[in-house]
């Protein structure tokens, strides 16, 4: 029987009479991912998930690669399947994992029967097959506690599978069994890694994008389009919402006093953001801020800039500090596009001395000469939307 992919549910297995849907959801996410690789049959059984190749045009290094990045898999394995025998299976782990048993000094077996008409014990299938291996590969001597090769039996309903040293997968749940909200996409370091953790927990995300030409350059909305390209492998396909900024930015220059640029600024954003989350059927946003990084992220003004928006703000990275942000964006890939020197419109206009802690009446006064109605209308009207795929 041909090579397989068998992958570990996580959280999902202690889930309730809802655990099918779950599992619905991670094998439609599967599918999807799985389409530029051939054609292959997904389905669930005890707590494993299996992908099965239904010919031999399936590219099997790029399904691997696209199933590690599968939120709702805690651990998966390259495996092969056989008759529910022990010499089968034994047959089967000389000839799969050959390559692995020349070279590994040490080794231990371990057995798992899930199906339990299989007429040994797992102790008793382990030490069969794990003596037969230990005789035919001279190299090989059993340590129990830390060998450098484990080899895995499995005995199921449909067959018997072989395998070694299973990988972690992504973790979380499903992607869009939690709903969707729309992500405040930077072309920084926190926002990707803010979507990231939250499409982690199962929500499917739109991005929006705040773009302010000519004091941002194309190349800044490029690198912003990148970071969501990077994304998409964990998140699936994406839509970017790109706002024009300029105008909104220009008018609070023009009309509001400077040390409160920046909440202002963000209160605008909040406001289009929350007006794209309605349009796509979303129940909350995801910003990318970290308590106390830069002046419009003390709570004083993160109060300020959600209180214009009646929807949830997650805030993924809130209580992390940038190491453990930066360790993330390098997990994911999208550290070194993050750094690349092309400004956002957060930069545009930056003010010399900005409010930490406006005080309560203060912003709203600011904003008493502002149509806000008008920009905002404007800028929604003139959002560009951009898809963006895995």
């Amino acid at each position: 029987m041909d090579e397989i992919i068998l992958m570990k549910l996580g959280e999902l297995v202690l889930k309730g009479l809802n655990r099918r849907s779950f599992e619905d959801k991670l094998i439609a996410n599967a599918q999807r991912r799985l389409k530029h690789c051939g054609s292959f049959k997904v389905y669930s059984k005890q707590s494993t998930m299996y992908v099965e190749p239904k010919d031999d045009s399936c590219d099997m290094d790029a399904a691997w690669e696209a199933m590690k990045r599968l939120f709702g898999v805690v651990g998966l394995s390259r495996a092969r399947a056989c008759a529910k025998d022990k010499d089968a299976m034994l047959e089967t782990a000389k000839t799969y994992l050959h390559e692995k048993l020349s070279t590994a000094r040490t080794f231990k077996v371990e057995a798992k029967r899930a199906d339990k008409t299989f007429p040994m014990t797992s102790i008793e299938l382990a030490q069969y097959v794990g003596g037969e291996l230990h005789d035919a590969f001279p190299n090989l001597s059993v340590d129990v506690h830390n060998p450098e090769l484990t080899v895995h039996l499995e005995v199921r309903d449909y067959a018997a599978f072989v395998h070694a040293d299973p990988e972690p997968g992504a973790g979380g749940l499903p992607v869009g069994i939690g709903g969707r909200a729309v992500s405040l996409l930077s072309g920084g370091i926190d926002s990707p890694v803010a979507s990231w953790m939250m499409a982690k927990r199962g929500l499917a995300l739109d991005m929006v994008h705040f773009f302010s030409y000519p004091y941002t350059s194309p190349e800044a909305k490029d690198k912003v389009i990148e970071l969501a390209r990077l994304i998409t492998p964990w998140c699936g396909r994406l839509t970017v919402h790109v706002v024009p900024f300029t105008k909104i930015q220009e008018e609070l220059r023009r009309s509001c006093p400077e040390e409160l640029f920046t909440i202002l600024m963000r209160r605008f954003m909040m406001r289009i953001a929350c007006r794209v989350a309605y349009r796509v059927g979303a129940g909350a946003l995801v910003t990318g801020e970290s308590l106390g990084q830069v002046a419009s992220q003390t709570m004083s003004a993160m109060r300020m800039t959600g209180a214009v928006c009646d929807l949830p703000i997650l805030r993924p990275v809130v209580g992390m500090d940038k190491e453990e942000i930066v360790r993330i964006a390098r997990k994911i890939g999208t550290f070194e596009t993050s750094i690349l020197p092309y400004e956002d419109c957060c930069t545009v206009f930056t003010p010399r001395h900005p409010r930490l802690r406006p005080l309560p009446g203060e912003i709203e006064a600011a904003e008493a000469n502002l149509d806000i109605e008008a920009l905002v209308d404007e800028a929604v009207k003139n959002i560009e939307r951009i898809q963006v795929n895995p």
